[in-house]
């Protein structure tokens, strides 16, 4: 405590001048210094108060994040499941996003589709180092190429439908061991040695959970097939979102117009697709619908029995498949009205669209052929 000529010192809310006695019993709280005089006290009262700040803020939102929480777990099951759904659907999936246009957008349609085809393919058949960067490329164009609310929210999805595929697969695949005894005789009972142990360290399990265990053969599967999930699903859905319908048509009916020749209906198949990804948008709509439709109406999930959520759930299937025969139904007035009678040789179908290969797309068909390479040379040389 410092005390210069005319200093007075706050304690509590009582003041103390310099010739007045300061009582031992008093603690010092709060000190008001002049200029000339420095005081510790208030730069560490401050940083201690900062730090109480601080450390409340964290609490408060530790504690508004488990109250929130254990708001969705007393929610019942089925109102929780019509809010997933309405989320779910609300974002744009395998629909063409317009916005923010990025190179991806302007590569050729059927660069995709090639692209699209050796994703499909090579993840089958490539070493597990291809695969997992097949996977890193794909991320990196997925950010690269959509909004962020789009990617994380297609990214995440994938992740846990490739963590749960891969769980499942490696615990159920060589998991449960076989009750019945394998018909070979042991070794001792034909008078020969026992085989030593494998100086290695191999070891074919490698993991019991009870009466699962994981083995080598089980990881090996359940990583080819989370993988090739992953790959197909998430190429298939960014070339869907950064291609419309009508250049996919497009460049389909290019690669299969020879076909055209022996007999092959090429017409009657581009628009059969193209009514097709037409129509994905509006099944998402209508799903979306129904879920928000149900989930405003405030049914009381806790009255209800099982059998009668059921129910429920049911019925909004029913209304679900009756609502899209609808649309399916008005689509095909609408093409009868205008003139179609089934007959691709009496229509034409107009793109709106050209093909054209640019230098973005010579690059693009380049890194094909390099990842191709990389996929051979790996079959042949890596183990």
């Amino acid at each position: 405590m410092i005390i210069n000529n005319g200093v007075v010192l706050c304690v509590g809310s009582q003041h103390f001048s310099k010739s007045s006695p300061i009582p031992p019993q008093c603690v010092c709280l709060h000190v008001v210094v002049f200029p000339g005089c420095v005081c510790a006290a208030a730069a560490f009262s401050e940083s201690s108060h900062n730090e109480e700040v601080k450390e409340s803020s964290g609490s408060d939102k530790l504690r508004d994040w488990l109250q929130q929480n254990a708001q969705k777990r007393r929610q019942p099951v089925g109102e929780r499941v019509l809010r997933m759904v309405a989320a779910a659907s609300a974002a744009p999936v395998a629909q063409y996003i317009a916005s923010p246009v990025t190179p991806l957008h302007t590569l050729d349609p059927r660069v995709k589709q090639a692209w699209l085809l050796a994703l499909v393919l090579l993840p089958s058949r490539s070493h597990i180092s291809i695969r997992m960067g097949v996977i890193a490329i794909l991320v990196v164009i997925t950010i690269w190429g959509l909004p962020h609310h789009v990617w994380q929210d297609q990214l995440g999805r994938m992740a846990i439908l490739s963590a749960f595929l891969f769980v499942m697969l490696a615990l159920g695949t060589d998991g449960v061991p076989s009750l019945v005894q394998t018909r070979t005789p042991p070794p001792l009972t034909q008078g020969l040695p026992k085989l030593p142990a494998a100086l290695g360290g191999y070891k074919y399990v490698l993991m019991k959970l009870g009466p699962l265990q994981l083995t080598r053969k089980g990881v090996a599967l359940a990583a080819s097939a989370s993988c090739l999930s992953f790959t197909v699903l998430q190429s298939a859905s960014v070339c869907l979102a950064t291609t419309t319908p009508e250049q996919l048509a497009l460049a389909l009916r290019w690669g299969i117009a020879p076909f055209a020749h022996i007999g092959a209906p090429v017409d009657e198949l581009i628009l059969t697709l193209l009514l097709s990804l037409r129509f994905i948008g509006l099944v998402f709509d209508e799903v979306r619908n129904i879920a928000m439709g149900v989930v405003a109406r405030g049914i009381e999930w806790k009255s209800l029995r099982l059998t009668e959520t059921a129910d429920v759930f049911f019925t909004l299937f029913g209304r679900l498949f009756k609502n899209l025969f609808n649309h399916a139904d008005q689509i095909s007035q609408a093409m009868v009205a205008r003139g179609y009678k089934g007959d691709p040789a009496k229509h034409h179908i107009y793109f709106l669209t050209k093909l054209s290969i640019k230098a973005s797309d010579w690059v693009a068909i380049g890194g094909l052929l390099v990842l191709l390479l990389l996929s051979i040379w790996s079959e042949i040389m890596l183990p």
